[in-house]
């Protein structure tokens, strides 16, 4: 089913299905991950469509057969809020829930298929609550005005349903806010129990990059106003950077990233008292008449905007090329940076609540919190959001969860590898958090990934007491160290000149590491597909060897479970025995350029001789006809006035129906064994939508695995490049396949020409 079904079209992009009183509901979805195909010993065809594996996967939770009829339990209501079809086969559904009409807190389910696309039986927590309160709101936004004076207690507590803190239970759900004594927002939602008015547990909107008392801008960014431009930046801590921005219609310049979900990056001027995250209308543009932005020095005060702009860059590409992931939430959009919040603000957080990123200045006004890897940590934040939604507990009001570690834990991971895919000579990659920012003032950085004890706070080891008794910044030490012994591995280590000593726990025994590419997809996998908001660090080992069963063989496995072993964390009941290499061939994501010496991410290089360089695609200008082109009659035409071609006269027009339908083109191209191949098209987007929603896609695939997608968010005005890695296909024929999906209302026109696959 398409985007433009019969079902209702401006649903909530999370809502992708919904399961209540017997019937069922979908509509169109963005996955994690690439598409693919698979087949059952029955030889079924399962399909790639997420909205089938929706259904699919809510008939194997529900009891609802493949028509929507029946259900298992009408008190309960299933909402897809990611879905992930795999380049293996494997089909990934998270879903939300609600009891008899009222949310379930932690109730997370997901439901996963193996490599032939067929789900098993699953089921989520059991829950059986009395939904009628015993006490009412006014009474429960009174108890926690009591506990917590200081706290401003918001007006309309939600009545809910909690598996967050221990058994279902009914629960008042109450907003309240405050400041930490650094400055920083807490953002509290109070769990309170609907029977007894006890606090059970309470959750904060607010990730930060280090706890709050270490040392004594709401709404998404709009869409591009003219069009993307190649900018230059010069940053205080990243130097002299290439950055995209965007050229205004009078000629001026904003740090708006178009190509990138129109991301942009504004100043806060001082302002932010540790009650939120500021309005946007409470921030300023940064301006420009020329592309360049910044000085290198903090007297231009676009030289931290620059630093953060390319920072968020980075960590947008790291995702995209690396995952296959289209900006934080999955849909293309980008999120919002502020820097200069507050008055000498010595941290850096994520807001879930208005999807966007704010950073201090640091101890004087002087050191700003604006580090490459931290702008990944912040945003990796994002992304666990809208995957697993690890629970952060509240550290401000005492309330701690080992999954908060996890997620501190999962930013230090994806800010450390965004760094190493940036590979930047003024910041050499290495496993420390926040090195370059001085945060302590005596040039040592946040945090040790090789050995987190080493900040004489943060635990190396597991032990079952921490989670729940220790800041998320300290427990995520497990996971770092976790991430250090299973990329690089344990003891004595030298990555990038710098020197590493990371022990094990309990005398396990030493470990050899696997690279940081592979954790980082291990990882990933592990976090979109398996991981659920009350994870602890065991149940993370046994998602983790899932994972890797998914993704590679028994020697990775191995690996890991060694690795988690060297962390305390030893063998759980039900964990998974290390299975057989599952993907002989090709990989499921884009070949990316590691950037790690070659003990710890070697490089990968094609096999099976020497490559003579040519161009594969025929006639990708389109100018001899259509063939050999197959597809769509009339998508290859001739250019117009209004939709010229980008060279030549004639083009591929996708799109531009403004009604349900969908258009594709596509030929078989041959790339030898030995070869490098790189392919580049030029795209123009316009549309008739408007905001930031995602209503209509582009997406290249190489055979099943979609390389990108591109949609109505990301109109612009004129052609921009677009290139991608074929290299993983060296010695095999590939379809490489254009693809758009319209849906019934407001048209947008995705515009092909000058494709070109280029061997070396």
């Amino acid at each position: 089913m398409t985007h433009g079904s019969n079902w209702p079209r401006r649903a909530a992009l999370v809502t992708t299905a919904v399961v209540a009183g017997g019937a069922l509901a979908t509509a169109g979805f963005a996955t994690s991950g690439s598409f693919g195909l698979a087949t059952t010993p029955d030889t079924v065809t399962v399909s790639a469509d997420p909205d089938t594996a929706v259904r699919d996967a809510l008939e194997s939770l529900t009891g609802v057969d493949a028509g929507g009829q029946g259900v298992a339990d009408g008190a309960d209501k299933y909402t897809a809020r990611d879905v992930n079809v795999a380049a293996d086969g494997s089909r990934h559904v998270r879903f939300d829930r609600t009891y008899k009409g009222l949310p379930v807190l932690g109730g997370s389910v997901v439901v996963n298929s193996g490599r032939d696309g067929q789900f098993g039986k699953a089921q989520g927590t059991a829950i059986s609550v009395d939904t009628t309160p015993k006490i009412d709101a006014a009474q429960a936004a009174s108890a926690v005005a009591a506990k917590w004076s200081k706290l401003t207690v918001g007006a309309a507590p939600v009545l809910a349903v909690d598996v967050l803190d221990g058994a279902p239970a009914l629960v008042w759900e109450v907003k309240a806010d405050g400041t930490a004594a650094d400055g920083t927002p807490s953002k509290g939602k109070i769990r309170v129990s609907a029977a007894t008015g006890a606090v059970l547990g309470a959750s904060s909107s607010v990730r930060t990059l280090t706890a709050p008392g270490t040392k004594t801008a709401a709404g998404a960014a709009q869409a591009a106003a003219a069009g993307p431009v190649a900018g230059n930046g010069k940053g205080l801590l990243v130097g002299n950077v290439a950055i995209d921005v965007n050229q205004k219609a009078d000629g001026t310049y904003e740090l708006l990233d178009p190509t990138r979900g129109g991301q942009e990056t504004r100043d806060a001027n001082g302002k932010g008292d540790g009650r939120g995250a500021l309005p946007k209308a409470q921030t300023t543009a940064f301006s420009s008449a020329t592309s360049t932005f910044g000085n290198n020095a903090l007297s231009n005060r676009a030289t931290a905007a620059v630093d953060a702009h390319y920072g968020v860059a980075q960590t947008w590409d790291y995702f995209k090329n690396v995952h296959n992931r289209s900006g934080i939430n999955n849909q293309g959009t980008g999120a919002l940076s502020v820097v200069h919040y507050g008055n000498a603000y010595q941290n850096a957080f994520w807001d879930d609540d208005c999807y966007c990123m704010s950073y201090g200045d640091g101890a004087s006004n002087t050191h700003p919190l604006t580090e490459l890897d931290v702008a990944g940590h912040e945003m990796a934040h994002g992304v666990t959001f809208a995957t697993a939604n690890l629970d952060y507990g509240n550290p401000d009001l005492g309330i701690f969860k080992e999954s908060g570690g996890l997620n501190e834990a999962t930013s230090d991971i994806f800010g450390t590898l965004v760094e190493f895919r940036a590979n930047m000579a003024v910041d050499t990659p290495d496993y420390l958090i926040g090195e370059e920012i001085d945060y302590f003032g005596n040039g040592k950085p946040l945090r040790y990934l090789d050995d987190p004890a080493k900040d004489g706070r943060s635990f190396n080891c597991w032990n079952a007491q921490m989670g729940t008794t220790q800041d998320p910044h300290l427990t995520s030490g497990v996971g770092n160290h976790l991430f250090f012994i299973a990329a690089v591995g344990s003891g004595a280590r030298t990555v990038n000149g710098v020197n590493y000593n990371s022990p094990v726990c309990n005398n396990a025994p030493a470990v050899n590491g696997l690279g940081n590419d592979k954790f980082g997809k291990i990882w990933y996998r592990a976090l979109t597909s398996y991981m659920v908001s009350t994870e602890t660090y065991p149940k993370a080992r046994i998602s983790t060897l899932k994972a890797t069963n998914d993704l590679y063989g028994a020697a990775e496995c191995t690996t890991m479970k060694a690795a988690w072993t060297a962390v305390g964390v030893v063998a759980q009941a039900g964990e998974p025995a290390c299975a057989a290499n599952p993907t002989p061939t090709a990989t499921a994501t884009p070949t990316v350029k590691p950037t790690a010496t070659p003990t710890v991410q070697p490089t990968v290089q094609p096999t099976g001789g020497t490559c003579t360089a040519a161009q594969k695609v025929t006639n990708g200008t389109f100018e001899t006809g259509t063939a050999p082109w197959t597809g769509d009659t009339g998508v290859i035409q001739a250019g117009t006035s209004a939709q010229p071609a980008h060279g030549g006269t004639r083009m591929a027009w996708l799109g531009g129906n403004g009604r349900a339908v969908t258009e594709s083109l596509s030929q078989q191209i041959s790339i030898p064994a030995g070869c490098k191949a790189s392919l580049k098209f030029y795209l123009h987007i316009d549309t008739a939508e408007t905001g930031t929603t995602v209503y209509d896609k582009f997406t290249v695939f190489a055979g099943s695995t979609a390389l990108g997608s591109y949609s109505n968010v990301n109109k612009a005005a004129g052609y921009t490049l677009r290139t991608f890695d074929l290299s993983n296909y060296a010695g095999q024929t590939v379809t490489l396949k254009f693809s758009e999906t319209e849906d019934s209302y407001l048209k947008t026109s995705f515009v092909l020409d000058d494709v070109t696959v280029t061997l070396s």
